[in-house]
């Protein structure tokens, strides 16, 4: 189990949200908070211009 500190906790609502389907998904203010793009086609990336589509592969970055 990983122990997160205060300033690393993250916020339901603010970080992330639940979509409808379970999945845990992170907001634009947590990628911004992150600091970088993880390059996985995240839905709300603030460094990437277009999403993955819905069944989409995650993109390939060189």
């Amino acid at each position: 189990m990983i122990n997160q500190n205060k300033e690393n906790k993250l916020i339901e609502g603010e970080d992330f949200y639940y979509t409808p389907e379970g999945y845990k998904c992170f907001t634009e203010k947590h990628h911004l908070k992150r600091g970088y793009c993880c390059k996985s086609g995240c839905r709300h990336c603030p460094y990437e211009s277009s999403p993955t589509p819905k069944g989409g592969k995650r993109r390939d970055y060189e």
